[in-house]
């Protein structure tokens, strides 16, 4: 592992924690499975409340400045319970996108509502986990954008988009006002997660990236994005394996606790063994920000984040039996939630050929 905790981080972690504890309510959450286009307004609130919407921009616009160790940590804490909305990874993904862009007109107008929270961000940059050659669904031309960006995140709930365009056959990103665009709602496997498709029709954007540049902050951005969603996906398998291990050492079968059973402590053990392979492969991928191996460590994070989660929330249900699957217990939601994580920001697939295009120099 690249760092150890300094005492300032080890702090965030922990107060992001018990508040995030105190304020997330499985009723809510149980609410938000059968409403389209509605997020846990209490959770978000709460994110706004504690600048942690903020966290990765810079103080000059009214933000924390700090780095995405710090993200990833009260992404984690998100992740532990299920938070209700995904605007922290979006919003931080079109914060990276603007500062990092060469439009000043975007940074006047957006960082520091991002940074409050008063507007919430989305990232529609799905083309860039494709092989060439270029083929966006949404066209850039005149200054606006014509196209559908299909199953968007925080979709329904966004106030701005950083979008991947084709202008005559050439990339451009974008960043897009969705004051008037229509969005198309769909019920999904998890609907807290606010998907949509964004539907412009000669939507004023303005550009921050074109050409070569456009491609290689889209993957930047989505790189960041893996990294940020690492954490919260360790935060949720780190959950179901407590959860799990709390369960084995107090029900009771055939006179002893079930933790006394091989065939669930075994299992109980496989979890911790990948939580904390997630762990420390999600700080390594934090601290290498900025650095020439970033690419390929926000692979691996997303990789063995995505294997932690799937398998302790599987193996968590298994353990409590047919508690497991009942509504009110809850672990349904960690399994939605590990199901729809494994495929937002690129599917296994995808980051399996993407760690092979970094370790072959074909993405640097």
């Amino acid at each position: 592992m690249s760092i150890l905790l300094r005492e300032e981080q080890q702090a965030i972690a922990i107060e992001s924690e018990r508040i995030l504890k105190s304020r997330v309510k499985l009723d809510r959450l149980l609410h938000l499975l059968e409403i389209q286009g509605m997020y846990d307004a209490d959770f978000w609130q709460t994110m706004r409340a504690q600048g942690w919407t903020g966290i990765s921009v810079p103080e000059e616009y009214g933000g924390l400045g700090l780095s995405l160790v710090e993200v990833g940590l009260v992404a984690k804490a998100c992740g532990a319970v299920l938070s209700g909305a995904p605007f922290l990874t979006s919003g931080c993904g079109v914060a990276h996108a603007i500062l990092a862009g060469k439009s000043a007109i975007a940074k006047h107008r957006w960082l520091a509502a991002l940074a409050s929270g008063n507007a919430i961000g989305a990232v529609a940059v799905a083309e860039a986990q494709n092989p060439l050659p270029f083929r966006p669904a949404v066209t850039y031309g005149n200054g606006t954008l014509v196209g559908t960006k299909c199953a968007v995140s925080a979709g329904s709930a966004a106030d701005v988009a950083v979008v991947l365009a084709n202008q005559d056959g050439n990339p451009v990103l974008a960043v897009a006002a969705l004051d008037g665009v229509q969005r198309k709602l769909f019920d999904t496997f998890d609907n807290s997660r606010c998907t949509a498709d964004l539907i412009f029709d000669r939507t004023p954007a303005e550009v921050i990236a074109d050409g070569q540049e456009a491609m290689i902050l889209a993957r930047l951005v989505l790189a960041q994005q893996a990294v940020v969603t690492a954490f919260e996906q360790t935060g949720g398998a780190e959950a179901m394996m407590l959860q799990a291990r709390d369960y084995a050492n107090t029900r009771r079968a055939f006179g002893q606790v079930i933790g006394g059973f091989q065939a669930v402590k075994h299992r109980i053990a496989e979890m911790y063994v990948l939580v904390e392979l997630a762990r420390a492969n999600a700080l390594h991928a934090a601290s290498r920000e900025g650095q020439p191996d970033f690419l390929r460590a926000a692979a691996v994070a997303r990789l063995s984040a995505t294997e932690a989660y799937d398998t302790c929330a599987r193996e968590c249900t298994h353990v409590h039996g047919g508690i497991g699957v009942t509504w009110e217990t809850g672990l349904h939601l960690h399994m939605r939630r590990a199901r729809t994580l494994s495929i937002e920001q690129g599917n296994g697939p995808f980051w399996e050929d993407f760690l092979v295009d970094t370790l072959t120099g074909a993405i640097t």
